[in-house]
């Protein structure tokens, strides 16, 4: 089969750390054109939105998307109505409706639609996922804390409405919890801290249950200095259970028992190059419901003003 004639609108930093590099070393890519405002890729073809790339570079197959959330669906109603194939960045959307228009739409053209969640890629989540699998779980802790100035400096999308604000990286911890647990869950309560000058939450607090009555909790902050914290813990029959540093590790009763070099990016192309040669779509929209149900049922908490 030939190569998928790739094309990406909106190069970023994610764009430079981890598509690029991944699609490079991936021989089912041959990219072929860009789309950014400010940005550009060397040796491929250039433009500045993805109209004039779609009008001049018919041969595209499949685009990926890696602008904000609040522009996506814009731009992947047009690649989807053009026929070719889309990989969305996380969050799929800022929405859950536009997302569903986004599946529907590339069913009725017989394209696919990629809701990319790449923390469910890390090394150890699959091991996790297993190993929970065969024991009873009695309770979860998430701890998702990390320094928005170092991870997001003058960003001001990702403070505005649909921005997701803390959500935007604890959407990759509801990721792997929605991927390793036996069963689904549902919020229970939830505070959202919301500085006085944001539209967007810098930290949530957030009560989870199943079926069985799982005592699950999940705590988001923007405001951690020093080390950074993506861990998930969770008490079970069979030991503790600690997959940490964003699912890089899994530990069981303090013995690291999994760990691998990181490939969460040539992971997802991977999978994308799958669905596309089968035909099909993968759009699981777990993680986003629950940020969406946050927002729902969550209690509105402000705090002082946030500044970069």
């Amino acid at each position: 089969m030939s190569p998928i004639n790739l094309a990406i609108v909106g190069v970023g930093k994610i764009v430079r750390d981890q598509h690029l590099p991944a699609v490079a070393k991936n021989s089912d890519y041959k990219l072929i054109a860009a789309a950014s405002r400010h940005g550009t890729v060397d040796g491929i073809d250039n433009f500045k939105s993805i109209d004039e790339m779609l009008a001049a570079v018919p041969a595209i197959d499949a685009v990926s998307l890696c602008m904000p959330p609040q522009y996506r669906y814009e731009a992947a109603e047009k690649a989807l109505s053009a026929g070719k194939h889309v990989f969305l960045e996380k969050p799929p959307g800022a929405t859950l409706s536009e997302v569903a228009d986004l599946e529907a739409l590339a069913a009725a053209k017989g394209v696919s639609l990629f809701a990319s969640w790449h923390s469910r890629y890390a090394p150890a989540v699959e091991a996790a996922r297993s190993f929970l699998a065969g024991t009873t779980i009695s309770s979860m802790q998430v701890i998702w804390k990390e320094d928005v100035r170092h991870w997001h400096p003058n960003q001001d999308w990702i403070w505005q409405a649909g921005g997701l604000g803390v959500f935007d990286p604890g959407i990759n911890a509801l990721s792997i919890v929605t991927h390793i647990l036996p069963r689904p869950v549902f919020i229970t309560a939830a505070t959202l801290e919301f500085p006085e000058n944001r539209d967007a939450p810098i930290a949530a607090s957030i009560t989870f249950s199943d079926a069985r009555g799982l005592d699950l909790k999940a705590d988001f902050d923007w405001r951690q200095t020093g080390k950074q914290s993506w861990d998930i813990v969770a008490d079970t029959e069979a030991g503790e259970m600690v997959l940490s540093e964003g699912g890089a590790k899994l530990s069981i009763d303090g013995k690291l028992v999994h760990e691998e070099p990181e490939q969460e990016y040539p992971m997802l192309y991977k999978r994308f190059a799958e669905i596309v040669k089968a035909g099909k779509s993968d759009v699981d929209l777990a993680p986003l419901r629950h940020v969406a149900d946050a927002f729902m049922l969550g209690r509105r908490k402000f705090v002082e003003a946030f500044h970069d």
